[in-house]
């Protein structure tokens, strides 16, 4: 049976990079050698390294005044590597907080200087995105996270800053046109969108990286590791070398903008038929509706056990909500194809079919 991937992640990828992978393992470039005992030094890494930068900086449409890094410890690290850069105490930064994600790099932010929380939307379990907040001009910087797993809100317009604007955009980077030229940092655990789990991309303005305050911990500088091409310690060079694999399949489809065309496709599928089905409804305000993770419910318990049940049946794996939301949660990653969303609504309304019958 096809199992029919919509878990959170770690993310699903393309066939052909999972066949390109393993053929690195065992084989890298006929070298004779595997990817996974390359030195990070040689040549052969050089070039990996420079063609996944490219890749990055051709897909994203970034600057040349953008520092392109590969870091470690996820998107987690980032909640404090960000205000341990720039934040001293007794200076404040403003955070939008919508969601788990944004609410983890408020606490963290609290060990370097002062979070000021500019708007929320835990008042309504974080099911709409807050508008019309007032950035404080004193700020350091303005922090959003732009997809929140979780909860399935996603920040589709951005809001005039005064100050620099930071962003972890670990779940919907490379999933459609973004203007990146609006962030002055933008941070993205790999497993989403771009690779496997073990590697952050971050991509930081020189404008901002001239910021940083010092002296610092090596490793958790950012100036250090601009200046050091990420390559201070041993970078996670499997992971590196899967995001190329990645980031070559995503180019070769048309790039960003026509993932975006096939991304709106499954959500809009996906949410037309949550809301035509009487087994069914949304969690988040429609104009809040993330493209990446599609969360609802089902109107009784009996029918949330029951569609459960006929996923497991039917080859759908990672549909069960998050234990904070509870309900269902569809992941529409990259990677997934048109034909799952497809089928996945199929299935839902076989669930509406036989619990009529019953």
């Amino acid at each position: 049976m096809k199992v029919h991937n919509f878990g959170a992640g770690p993310c699903i990828l393309p066939q052909q990079v999972f066949e390109q992978a393993a053929a690195g393992v065992l084989n890298l470039d006929g070298s004779g050698l595997s990817i996974l005992e390359i030195s990070h030094r040689s040549k052969a890494f050089d070039d990996i390294l420079a063609e996944t930068k490219q890749l990055v900086k051709e897909l994203l449409h970034l600057s040349d005044d953008d520092h392109i890094l590969f870091l470690q410890g996820g998107a987690s690290l980032q909640f404090s590597m960000v205000p341990m850069n720039f934040l001293s105490t007794g200076q404040k930064a403003a955070y939008l907080d919508t969601g788990v994600w944004s609410s983890k790099a408020i606490k963290e932010a609290k060990l370097f200087g002062e979070p000021i929380v500019v708007a929320s939307s835990k008042d309504r379990q974080y099911s709409y995105i807050p508008q019309n907040y007032v950035i404080p001009e004193d700020a350091a910087y303005f922090h959003i996270t732009t997809n929140n797993t979780i909860y399935g809100t996603e920040i589709f317009e951005l809001p005039e800053s005064p100050v620099p604007v930071v962003a972890d955009m670990s779940s919907d980077i490379f999933s459609r046109d973004i203007d990146m030229s609006r962030f002055d940092l933008v941070y993205a655990g790999a497993q989403k969108n771009l690779g496997p789990a073990g590697l952050t991309l971050v991509v930081i303005k020189d404008s901002f990286l001239s910021k940083v305050k010092s002296p610092l911990p090596s490793m958790l500088d950012y100036s250090v590791q601009a200046k050091n091409d990420s390559l201070y310690n041993t970078p996670p060079v499997f992971s590196i070398y899967v995001s190329m694999l990645n980031l070559r399949w995503l180019k070769s489809i048309g790039g960003v903008t026509a993932m975006g065309e096939i991304n709106r496709s499954k959500a809009e599928m996906l949410y037309a038929e949550i809301d035509r089905n009487s087994c069914f409804k949304g969690n988040v305000d429609m104009a809040a509706r993330s493209w990446m993770n599609v969360t609802f419910t089902a109107v009784t318990p009996e029918l949330e056990t029951a569609f459960l049940a006929l996923c497991k049946e039917r080859g759908i794996h990672g549909i069960k909500g998050h234990r904070l939301s509870g309900g269902f949660r569809a992941s529409l990653y990259n990677a997934l194809p048109l034909e799952s969303v497809a089928y996945l609504v199929e299935v839902m309304q076989e669930l509406e079919r036989t619990s009529g019958e019953a």
